[in-house]
């Protein structure tokens, strides 16, 4: 199994993210590829998934008792969809995975769950993932419908594109127009606002992220932004995170937010500012720590838009 073999050789894997141990080595050995498959060992991709529909709930809730029903719906239904993706891209990227230091440990690329037994999982998440999609109203399901699109795109843009990490923008900011439909019925200039800037901080974050597997994408052809500015990231990053607070100001202005929204952005503005400063695209490890330094961000953007609305 998938967890043995880490154990048993680390060094064999070089560096990786997977996290075989902790909650994950508790489950019945059967389970534990399938935990790692959908990245269940790392929460922080479904957080940076809610994050952006939890900041269009708190921007347009009618009242405290939707946002929160609103904000439990959106948060599960991030973890399980954070898992349908990871399970498509796997699937996609399985013979490329086992060229990668930091993926070949990975339960496809590795062998220790089947293509086929992948897909049977992939349906049940979907299925799971439907039952929380149909609490919603008529706006937010069509959204999420049509968010299938770039869901099955993306790990195809990796190949045709040298910024596949705009697409996962696209992809990963879904939640910015899905949070607002779920709560009004409609979407508004102020959520398309949101939904820009959303995609502005994804594109810098996963930029970041990207930094970790620079050579060995370099040697197996994938393309990525961090190949395309390299040196460059910095000035890239500075502006994409400049770009991300001014639309979000925008958001605030369009939707009648008060002073107090303005007041709190100055903390996501420094936290997002420090990731600037401290990059060091040669370390991955760092760009990893930084990358997961966005929960943090998108949670204080979140407490922003609250009092926002006071």
């Amino acid at each position: 199994m998938l967890h043995a073999a880490v154990q048993e050789n680390p060094s064999a894997q070089g560096y990786t993210d997977i996290r075989a141990e902790g909650w994950v080595a508790l489950l019945p050995r059967s389970w534990r590829p399938y935990a790692l498959l959908m990245r269940a060992d790392r929460p922080i991709g479904a957080w940076l998934l809610f994050l952006p529909g939890l900041w269009g709930i708190v921007l347009m809730a009618p009242s405290c008792g939707r946002g929160i029903w609103l904000t439990l719906l959106f948060f599960v239904g991030a973890f399980v969809m954070r898992g349908a993706g990871c399970v498509v891209n796997d699937l996609w990227d399985r013979d490329i995975d086992r060229k990668v230091e930091r993926t070949r440990g990975r339960p496809l690329a590795s062998g220790a769950v089947t293509p086929k037994r992948a897909v049977a999982f992939l349906a049940g998440l979907c299925v799971i993932g439907l039952a929380i999609l149909l609490q919603l109203n008529a706006a937010a399901i069509w959204l999420g419908v049509f968010s299938l699109l770039p869901i099955l795109l993306y790990p195809l843009a990796k190949r045709v594109t040298d910024y596949p990490q705009l697409v996962l923008g696209f992809t990963f900011g879904w939640g910015a127009l899905m949070g607002p439909a779920a709560a009004s019925g409609s979407l508004s200039w102020a959520a398309l606002a949101l939904y820009a800037g959303t995609v502005a901080w994804i594109f810098a974050y996963d930029t970041i992220y990207a930094h970790q597997d620079r050579e060995d994408d370099a040697m197996v052809g994938i393309r990525s932004t961090a190949l395309t500015f390299g040196a460059r990231t910095r000035p890239v990053l500075a502006g994409c995170y400049a770009a991300t607070l001014a639309l979000l100001a925008l958001t605030g202005w369009l939707a009648g937010m008060s002073a107090w929204f303005y007041g709190g952005l100055l903390l996501p503005g420094a936290l997002l500012a420090r990731q600037v400063v401290t990059l060091d695209i040669h370390d991955p490890a760092h760009c990893l720590r930084l990358f997961k330094a966005n929960r943090e961000v998108g949670l204080a953007m979140a407490l922003a838009i609250l009092l926002g609305r006071f």
